[in-house]
């Protein structure tokens, strides 16, 4: 790759980085202000270079999909992060407590300094530019490593980037694997990891040389129950979107279905019948996203001739279903598949969709519980038992209710995984926190009570904490 910097360049880059913040590890709040006002400025203008360069890595990526789930998301990060960047920011008071009543406590929130971000191809543009808006409005610079697999979108938002920011600043680097493994082993102040479980535990070993805190968003098996109650209809439409879009390569996407046995055969009626309503053309649909790659289609593909080699059955949701020559696939509904066999163990991140049936809502949650804690988990369900019982009992990164996926897009809550989908969470709030150090500050006026506790004579204080000991 032709844009790929070595690992002695980055290393000069990150110094240079580092170096500027030394001489400005504050920035005021109207600066970061005026920064995230330039960065939003320079989406919108770029808006169509970008969803043609985004489409062009994929081979075809629906313009909806880039507005919806890349460009619109980091507009409203940047609208909330500038309306609560002042309340975020300002020094947080806390109670000293009894033996200290005579000091003054306060957390000051300060940036960490420079921060790396990994960002995956999926979703280039908010996976990029969403962390940078929180590494930002919490007063850090910031080094990006993009996709190898989007060359096109990097080299369109490495232009933004550079219109907007100074290089020492923000700046974007490319490569391969050996320039993502040398970039991970950076002595960052934070990095942020957003890619598979397999490479987290890889960026994690690296980061550890250095001490560099680290936050991993990963992925897993988010699951979907169908409750009983819940018309199959509305349960179909609720998934739907979330499953197609961007054709299922989310790492918050439906990755299978527990509904119940009776529901079968009208949920895959209903859902190929919703299907052609939204694909109405099949793989020839302008809409549809195409898998990114050769090498995704031939995983994905692989996948769904296990399933047909071991005579699961199978339905396409449409007649049209499938040209391996431009990697175009519509959702394949799997019909029972073995919980051993790969599509029911490895993370889908793609238009396949197994269906499992359950005779009792427990067996749905043994099936959850057997497998690592996922990243999302959705519940189709207006029974509130139900509901407070799935919110308080099964792990989850985050929960939707009738809802799937669009949890993502709340900018004043905060986005993560737990266990092998991830450590840490960044968006709004929380992620002014994650780029930030909260440094507690004890500030003793004249009057210093504590040293009356050393005191050799007995003395109000020395009683009063005696007292509290039962002494």
């Amino acid at each position: 790759m032709k844009h790929e910097l070595t690992a002695k360049q980055m290393t000069a880059m990150l110094k240079k980085m580092q170096e500027a913040f030394a001489n400005d590890p504050m920035p005021t709040v109207p600066v970061r202000i005026e920064q995230l006002l330039a960065l939003k400025s320079a989406l919108i203008d770029y808006t169509d270079r970008l969803c043609a360069a985004v489409s062009e890595d994929y081979g075809h990526r629906s313009r909806q999909d880039t507005l919806m789930a890349d460009i619109l998301p980091c507009l409203g990060n940047i609208d909330h992060s500038i309306e609560c960047l002042p309340h975020w920011s300002t020094s947080s008071i806390r109670h000293s407590g009894p033996l200290l009543s005579t000091s003054r406590v306060e957390v000051v929130y300060q940036p960490k300094g420079v921060v790396g971000i990994i960002t995956p191809w999926n979703f280039p543009i908010m996976l990029s530019v969403g962390p940078l808006i929180s590494a930002l409005a919490a007063g850090n610079r910031a080094m990006i490593k993009m996709s190898e697999c989007t060359p096109a979108t990097n080299q369109v938002l490495k232009a933004l980037l550079n219109e907007v920011f100074h290089s020492d600043e923000v700046c974007l680097v490319e490569g391969e694997v050996e320039v993502a493994a040398a970039f991970s082993a950076l002595p960052f102040d934070h990095l942020l990891f957003t890619g598979s479980t397999q490479v987290g535990r890889q960026v994690m070993k690296s980061a550890a040389d250095t001490l560099t805190p680290v936050t991993l968003e990963l992925g897993g098996k988010s699951p979907v129950i169908v409750a009983e109650d819940m018309p199959v209809d509305l349960a179909v439409e609720r998934i739907i979107y979330g499953k197609s879009l961007n054709n299922g390569q989310v790492c918050v996407a439906p990755d299978y279905v527990l509904l119940p046995e009776d529901k079968l055969e009208s949920f895959i009626l209903e859902y190929k019948k919703q299907y052609q309503l939204l694909f109405d053309e099949g793989i020839y649909s302008e809409n549809l996203t195409s898998l990114i790659n050769p090498r995704q289609c031939d995983r994905i593909v692989s996948l769904l001739n296990d399933e047909q080699q071991a005579g699961t059955r199978i339905v396409a949701c449409h007649d049209d279903a499938m040209d391996l020559d431009t990697h175009r696939l519509v959702t394949h509904l799997i019909v029972e598949p073995s919980l051993s066999s790969k599509v029911m163990n490895e993370e889908i991140f793609g238009p396949l969709l197994p269906l499992i049936t359950y005779r009792n809502i427990d067996e749905a949650f043994q099936i959850i519980n057997s497998k690592p804690r996922p990243l999302a988990l959705y519940l189709m369900s207006f029974n509130s038992s139900l509901q407070s019982q799935v919110k308080q009992q099964v792990h989850s990164g985050g929960m939707c209710i009738n809802d799937c996926v669009f949890h993502l897009a709340v900018d004043d809550a905060p986005f993560g995984g737990i266990g092998e989908s991830g450590q840490g969470n960044y968006h709004g709030k929380e992620g002014f926190i994650t780029f930030s150090h909260a440094k507690t500050v004890l500030e003793t006026g004249l009057d210093h009570r504590v040293k009356h506790l050393f005191s050799k004579e007995d003395n109000e204080l020395k009683t009063a904490v005696m007292n509290m000991l039962g002494k």
